[in-house]
């Protein structure tokens, strides 16, 4: 939050180091990350012990990340996200044109669905989830707007595994696959299978990986260099019936890629 004709002191201040080495950014960082899709409000305390702060550092961050918009305090002395912030990161946001361009096909293929239909990019070994329609009566599904899925849990993260460069394969095999259902893929030989059928179907589709009475069917969006962008998901009743989705799944993601196509590639410096 630069200002001008901030005194040097102030800028020290804001810049120094703790005796363990670590910046006053690197706290904020951590007091910000201890939101998350499903606790959007949190008591003080609570903050300062996911963030393994001691609650008097966090109080005083947190005081001064109010004061600038960035944090703010209910009536009940909650912290939450404050707007400011959120203008910020949407206005910077990098998935922005992807979002435009994606909207109009994300919300045919939800009204066609009539469950869940979201658009998801690759950040990390994560899916991050960055828009999300769904339906009073749709079947459960765990994923949330700005929320993340790990990657072998997923089909939108099947798809990123099967077209992504080896060495993120490498690295989600080289930890302990984590466990849904049973259903859920924890196996590397099985993992590599899966991934096979994905680049020889052309989509994911994993029945009850998540939670055993949906179905998640992921198609990719390629941008104009050809690489996967994206995905477009689907999240259905576990009946046998996903498979019906496809042909509109796959008719969604070449009218995105499509848009995303005719968006010009900044020139690399």
């Amino acid at each position: 939050m630069p200002y001008g004709g901030g005194c040097r002191g102030c800028h020290t201040r804001a810049v120094a180091r703790s005796g363990a080495g670590e910046s006053v950014i690197s706290r904020a960082i951590r007091i910000f990350e201890a939101f998350g899709p499903d606790r959007t409000a949190l008591q003080v305390s609570e903050i300062a012990r996911r963030a393994d702060l001691h609650v008097a550092t966090a109080s005083r961050l947190i005081a001064q990340l109010a004061s600038y918009g960035l944090l703010e305090r209910g009536v009940d002395r909650e912290v939450r996200i404050g707007v400011r912030m959120w203008e910020l990161a949407a206005r910077a946001s990098p998935t922005l044109s992807l979002r435009d361009a994606a909207m109009p096909y994300l919300e045919d293929l939800h009204a066609v669905v009539g469950h869940s239909a979201q658009l998801g990019v690759l950040d990390g070994d994560d899916v991050l989830f960055v828009e999300r329609l769904s339906a009073r009566d749709a079947v459960v599904n765990y994923s949330r707007i700005a929320g993340r899925l790990p990657v072998h849990i997923s089909s939108s993260g099947h798809v990123f595994l099967a077209y992504g460069p080896p060495e993120l394969l490498d690295r989600v095999l080289g930890r302990p696959l984590e466990r849904y259902t049973a259903a859920t893929v924890t196996s590397p030989e099985r993992l590599r299978a899966a991934l096979a059928d994905v680049r020889r179907c052309g989509y994911a589709m994993l029945a009850g990986h998540v939670h055993e009475d949906a179905t998640g069917i992921a198609v990719p969006v390629r941008n104009g260099l050809g690489e996967v962008a994206a995905t477009i998901s689907v999240v259905v009743p576990n009946d046998g019936r996903a498979a019906a989705h496809l042909p509109v799944m796959m008719a969604a993601a070449r009218g995105v890629t499509r848009a995303l196509c005719a968006v010009p590639v900044a020139p690399q410096r």
